[in-house]
């Protein structure tokens, strides 16, 4: 009878403990579908964020964005980016009409980048000026 009876516990312990592992396993499984489909939706967003700075990337593909990005990445200055953001502009005019679509006619604003002017220069920081009793006259 004592065999038996620790054989019924030992079996009811092994059927546990599989049972246990294999929720485990499930779970692992759920965390990381749930972890991947965060990850794409996290770089669909990325991506429909990206397509908006490009001024006509709806016209674009995907190679060409990516051409854009890297031509404005590799400009030594200010200037020959505003260069080639006004070509890029051009020829997206001209695709969008060729195509028969709409787009606005002013490139979207930069957001985030500073624009001239828009920094902390001479005065515009706390401090320092002529009524901080710093001496003036």
């Amino acid at each position: 009878m004592f065999n038996k009876t620790l054989t019924m516990t030992a079996l009811t312990g092994v059927l546990v403990i599989s049972s246990g592992l294999a929720l485990a396993a499930d779970q692992d499984q759920d965390r990381t579908k749930l972890k991947d489909q965060t990850m794409d939706q996290t770089q669909d967003r990325i991506k429909d964020r990206d397509q908006d700075r490009v001024y006509g990337s709806q016209l674009m593909t995907q190679q060409e964005r990516n051409e854009y990005r890297n031509k404005m990445r590799s400009a030594k200055t200010a200037q020959e980016r505003e260069q080639i953001r006004a070509e890029h502009h051009e020829r997206m005019k001209v695709r969008a009409k060729e195509r028969g679509v709409t787009i606005p006619d002013d490139p979207p604003a930069r957001g985030g980048a500073m624009k001239p002017g828009g920094g902390m220069g001479p005065g515009g920081g706390m401090g320092g000026g002529m009524g901080s009793g710093g001496g003036g006259r």
